[in-house]
């Protein structure tokens, strides 16, 4: 597949696309200095073709306005950012991985807000909320919403918890993103779909808090 891609480990054969794949971060190591656990945690570890991956490197994601390059059939591109509030070079996965990456992103930044993180293109500087810089957090919310949870991210979500013995609750509740960074930080999230705000009273108004997640009744872990 050569919409996927990653930061590590490459295993050779990525001078042409389509050559070879490997294991690789899709949020790249660089970004926290091969710490552990983030180094590895299987919600960020992702097949890839070596090329891509290489072309990626270690740019943040974006949305590409002026093009430099892109893979065959345009599924992965790289260039300058079109996103405000950002001018560099971006990496833009192709539209039908652009939600996973995001929720990927939001578990990451939020499980190891508190862990040592190098300052990047999208995060403010380590163990502070809200971490991402505004034009991030933009980005990733607008393609959280674009691109919903699918079945494959809830099966993925569910073979990693087997494994690792925690969730991805970005997959399980997608709307919990809004009370994180979006319209609805100033509710207080329920499972149960009470609606309250942060001085703690019930039916605050905001966003419906109930679950209208893929997986109902999954554990938050």
């Amino acid at each position: 597949t050569n919409y996927v891609f990653g930061d590590d480990q490459n295993t050779g054969g990525g001078g042409r696309e389509g050559a070879d794949y490997n294991r690789e971060h899709s949020m790249p190591k660089s970004w926290f200095h091969d710490g552990y656990p983030m180094y590895t945690d299987l919600f960020h570890m992702y097949p890839t073709d070596s090329y891509i991956n290489n072309m990626r490197g270690n740019y943040p994601f974006g949305e590409v306005g002026t093009l430099t390059k892109q893979s065959s059939g345009g599924f992965s591109k790289l260039g300058k950012s079109a996103v405000s509030g950002y001018s560099g070079t971006v990496f833009e996965p192709a539209d039908e991985y652009k939600g996973d990456f995001a929720r990927v992103f939001m578990y990451m930044f939020t499980c190891y807000q508190d862990l040592t993180w190098e300052y990047t293109w999208m995060n403010y500087e380590k163990s502070a909320y809200p971490t991402l810089k505004p034009w991030a957090v933009d980005l990733l919310l607008k393609w959280h919403e674009q691109d919903p949870v699918s079945e494959k991210e809830v099966n993925r979500n569910n073979a990693v918890y087997a494994v690792q013995g925690n969730r991805n609750p970005f997959v399980d509740y997608p709307q919990l993103a809004d009370y994180v960074w979006g319209d609805s930080i100033n509710y207080v999230f329920h499972l149960t779909g009470e609606v309250e705000d942060g001085t703690g009273s019930g039916n605050g108004g905001g966003t419906d808090g109930g679950n209208d997640g893929s997986a109902e009744g999954a554990v938050l872990q």
